[in-house]
């Protein structure tokens, strides 16, 4: 009860309070440690598996005899993956180098000029790829390149790159969107308040505040790129065996211990990239 004073000034009023509701705490659920656990070791534990029995000195893949790392030397040293796993970084660092560029200038457009009529639809048209099923922008793509390839006759690696660009630029288009609109852009008026052209603001003002976002982007697109399957099986062409269409490939014959430590590998990589990408992006505590 808190006291005031009534409207003739004669004595004080015990004023009620109002009781303060308890917040919403999804922890408090019932059931919800059980399902997160459960969740926890169905993602997980097949992963553990798969890397322990990398490990696995066997010829076969399930049957564990003894600790050895002779796998890893033996898929070090296989041409056909080591080609495969060179052919997806260079598609993979191209791809993430255009993506991110397109994604910079789209960010650009779409946060730093006043709300237009339209921009919603233009959020939608950048995030398309992550909306459709990847299955069905892959058989647009393999189709609308077929036409391209009967008009010109030119054949190459540039239609699986340019794939994979596509799809890349929404997952770099994100991060970089909201690194602009976190931006105070106390520092962009002043430099337009010294006389700095356009240009000169975004190259010593504007650029350097989005370099985290701009890396989180582009080793997101990186990493997307390196583990894409379902358009690279439809628009890869000959002699354009990524690592996953490899493993793809190979899991059809059985899985093996050198498969498994591949995978491994591939994981591994994987891991390093989204961890530097959540350390990059990750709002620091005010």
């Amino acid at each position: 009860m808190t006291a005031v004073t009534d409207s003739r000034g004669a004595r004080p009023v015990a004023a009620p309070v109002r009781p303060q509701g308890r917040t919403f705490n999804v922890k408090t659920m019932p059931g919800f440690v059980v399902m997160a656990w459960f969740c926890i070791v169905a993602l997980y534990t097949p992963i553990a598996v798969l890397v322990a029995y990398s490990f696995n000195d066997n010829n076969a893949a399930v049957i564990w005899t003894q600790f050895s790392t002779r796998w890893y030397g033996i898929a070090l040293h296989d041409d056909e993956i080591r080609d495969a796993a060179l052919l997806s970084l260079k598609v993979a660092f191209i791809a993430s180098l255009f993506a991110t560029t397109f994604a910079t200038m789209a960010a650009l457009a779409t946060t730093r000029v006043p709300t237009y009529r339209g921009l919603t639809f233009i959020y939608a048209v950048i995030n398309q790829p992550l909306m459709v099923p990847e299955i069905v922008t892959g058989i647009a793509t393999i189709v609308f390149f077929g036409l391209i390839r009967q008009i010109t006759g030119i054949y190459g690696i540039g239609y699986l790159i340019t794939a994979h660009i596509v799809f890349c630029i929404p997952f770099a288009y994100l991060p970089i969107r909201a690194r602009l609109e976190d931006m105070d852009r106390t520092y962009e008026t002043a430099a337009a308040d010294l006389y700095a052209s356009p240009w000169k603001t975004f190259q010593h003002v504007t650029f350097p505040l989005l370099v985290p976002g701009i890396l989180g982007g582009a080793m997101l697109a990186f990493l997307v790129s390196l583990d894409d399957v379902v358009i690279s099986v439809l628009v890869a062409g000959p002699g354009e065996t990524t690592l996953p269409l490899y493993v793809v490939s190979q899991i059809k014959r059985g899985i093996t211990p050198e498969l498994n430590a591949m995978a491994t590998m591939f994981l591994c990589a994987s891991v390093i990239l989204a961890t530097t990408f959540f350390l990059l992006t990750r709002r620091k505590a005010k």
